[in-house]
């Protein structure tokens, strides 16, 4: 039976899926733009060598294919996560000349060719999310994936949030991870 914060998280997923489908593709572009140049201005990514970032699904998180393909060009290796069985995940690094794999839920992913990133490999992680909170707590898709992948990683965390769906307070559990800063289209919070 579902915990009473299970129930929580769900509810509170359908509500931001619902206000996120409400804002128009040119919202969602400047949203973005806005987004990526905050986090693009933060002195941790402008240092890092080695960013995990994430590959937006459409309609549910930041098109983070063009940031990607800008930290690339910019000289940064970027990795990307690669699903396991029994919700674990990896870390590939992401190569131009290597074309993303297409996987369930839309989600796209590097090939198990490409070369494989420890946490220890990387200085910084854009960890994704359904929303976020002021206190830098994060409401995942309910797979784990992140907040397994996390407990071993000690380098900086950033976390994207459009303003729309920032909340006051997402319901938390013991494992859940905090970011180190929050970025949304006019704040940058540090935690």
């Amino acid at each position: 039976m579902p915990s009473t914060i299970d129930l929580e998280k769900k509810a509170l997923r359908r509500q931001v899926r619902e206000q996120l489908s409400a804002m128009t593709p040119e919202q969602m572009r400047q949203s973005d733009e806005a987004l990526f140049t905050g986090f693009l201005a933060l002195p941790q990514v402008q240092a890092a060598k080695t960013i995990f970032a994430f590959w937006g699904i459409p309609g549910k998180e930041p098109d983070t294919a063009r940031l990607v393909e800008y930290l690339t060009g910019h000289g940064k290796a970027v990795g990307l996560p690669r699903m396991l069985p029994e919700h674990q995940m990896e870390v590939r690094r992401s190569l131009p000349d290597r074309p993303l794999v297409s996987v369930s839920f839309g989600i796209s992913e590097p090939g198990p060719d490409c070369p494989l990133l420890s946490p220890a490999d990387i200085d910084l992680v854009l960890v994704p999310a359904v929303c976020y909170d002021r206190q830098g707590y994060r409401l995942g898709f309910g797979g784990g994936y992140y907040d397994r992948w996390l407990e071993h990683f000690a380098g900086f965390r950033v976390g994207l949030c459009r303003s729309a769906v920032l909340q006051n307070r997402v319901p938390t559990q013991t494992h859940d991870a905090r970011v180190d800063v929050l970025i949304t289209e006019t704040e940058s919070l540090s935690f």
